[in-house]
């Protein structure tokens, strides 16, 4: 692609990667067909090739943000299936964030739209006012009716309170900064490791920083749970600092540059403690929105002195749950795990960060019968704040997603994202569990909550 941005406009480090972008696109719209929101609304521009124009347009002639640009824009679900796709390279990832930073600079929105994302912004980063912001939509769910007749604003509050959990979790024990060792009769099990054909590497010692997040520590404490004790048993101290919390990817991801990059900041900054004090092996996120977002924290500050080297330290040691187990190796199973899994790969595991086969094999390993989903591909429409912030096409592709995994009839869904678990169990009864809670159950830990009512071989004929 053919660009004309002015030297000067260029001095500008943010401004020169995206013109470098710009110039990858070749416009062959392979993209196009594994976009979920041209595959749903059929329109050039909301397809990231008809994106790109539309940002190059802006960026370009230096133009603030217009309603037809932010439209386009705000639909794109940040899924990155396009850039799998994408045979030039294309990073359209740093594109889309920076048109979103500069629609936040250059464009007014109209009042209750302000309201909403400020208030999404100020609630779902911090866990305490969220559990805080869930009990009051516990009480808000009767008037939901009134809600959604409300003009402008009420389809996102509406979708707000459908998301909000019928009972929300107690705190558990994992859920506070501290250190949990590792099981001291781990190093007593390596025999294990080595018997039989492809058991794996024998257990190491490790330490590792787990990423306790925001939403995900409210909705699903559980999920950091497993981790800890799965990782636990396999030789693994877990530290998780004080002072870590909000990775920023939520705030990233709506444009609002100096916000994402404070909660970042903070994070960064404690778990640089630990890497400079007791040290780190890795730092472990069991949610891969999050995770994704970490991984690029090294591009975020690549023009920060104070920050530049730091967050590149972060980003290099930065691993999905099932990405460290993998490389550690997962030790036999203990129980009888004759259950049909469906995996859901999150976009931000599959597209974001280009882990696509290790969950799979972690769960095969651990007994389970694993089907991929068809169109597995394509968004289940939760993507940060989407599913609030556009719940009609967010509902759209929530239903397309359920009725795929219905039809290969598992027992159970397993996936590596908040998020998803989320936005996915709105729309089936099917039980929905994180990766790690089924690998922590195989290899010695207590069966989940979510399966108490599914029977141990509990296998649905094809």
């Amino acid at each position: 692609m053919q660009t004309n941005f002015a030297p000067e406009q260029l001095a500008d480090p943010a401004m020169a990667a995206s013109e470098k972008i710009l110039r990858t696109c070749v416009h062959c719209g392979f993209c196009t067909a594994t976009c979920p929101t041209y595959l749903l609304l059929g329109d050039e521009l909301d397809s990231p090739r008809g994106r790109i124009y539309l940002i190059k347009d802006m960026l370009e002639g230096g133009k603030p943000a217009s309603r037809e640009v932010v439209k386009h824009v705000d639909r794109c679900l940040s899924c990155l299936s396009c850039m799998t796709t994408c045979p030039s390279g294309v990073h359209y990832m740093h594109l889309v964030d920076h048109a979103r930073t500069h629609i936040e600079k250059t464009y007014r929105r109209p009042l209750s739209d302000r309201a909403l994302r400020a208030v999404l912004a100020l609630v779902l980063p911090y866990p305490n006012r969220f559990r805080l912001a869930l009990l009051a939509a516990k009480l808000g769910a009767p008037f939901r009716p009134l809600v959604a007749r409300l003009p402008r604003v009420g389809n996102r509050l509406a979708a707000m309170l459908d998301l909000a959990p019928a009972q929300l979790p107690n705190r558990n024990r994992t859920d506070r900064p501290g250190t949990f060792p590792a099981d001291p009769s781990a190093q007593e099990i390596s025999a294990l490791f080595q018997t039989g054909e492809d058991r794996g590497p024998a257990p190491r010692r490790g330490r590792v920083a787990l990423l306790r997040g925001c939403a995900q520590s409210v909705l699903r404490p559980d999920f950091n749970e497993a981790a800890i004790r799965l990782l636990n048993r396999h030789g693994v101290e877990v530290v998780q600092p004080k002072g870590e919390g909000c990775c920023g990817a939520l705030t990233h991801h709506m444009g609002r540059e100096d916000s994402a990059h404070g909660h970042a900041r903070r994070t960064i900054d404690a778990w640089i403690a630990e890497m400079d004090g007791p040290g780190l092996d890795a730092i472990v996120v069991t949610a891969s929105g999050c995770g994704t977002t970490i991984k690029d924290y090294g591009f975020m500050f690549r023009d920060d002195p104070a920050y530049a080297e730091k967050a590149a330290r972060v980003s290099a040691i930065a691993k999905d749950v099932t990405e460290y187990m993998a490389e550690i190796g997962l030790l036999p199973p203990v129980e009888d795990t004759d259950l049909v899994v469906a995996y859901h790969s999150a976009c931000s595991m599959q597209h974001g960060q280009a882990i696509r086969t290790e969950p799979k094999t972690l769960l095969k390993k651990a007994g389970f019968t694993v089907k991929d989903v068809p169109e597995g591909h394509i968004c289940c429409g939760s993507a940060g704040t989407y599913n609030i912030l556009q719940p009609e096409i967010a509902a759209r592709l929530r239903d397309r997603k359920v009725a795929n995994i219905e039809r290969i009839r598992p027992d159970l869904i397993a996936t590596g994202n908040i998020g998803c678990a989320t936005q996915i169990g709105k729309g089936t009864d099917i039980p929905i569990l994180h990766t790690v809670e089924l690998l922590d159950w195989a290899t010695g830990g207590p069966r989940p909550e979510a399966l108490a009512n599914l029977p141990a071989a509990a296998r649905v004929p094809a």
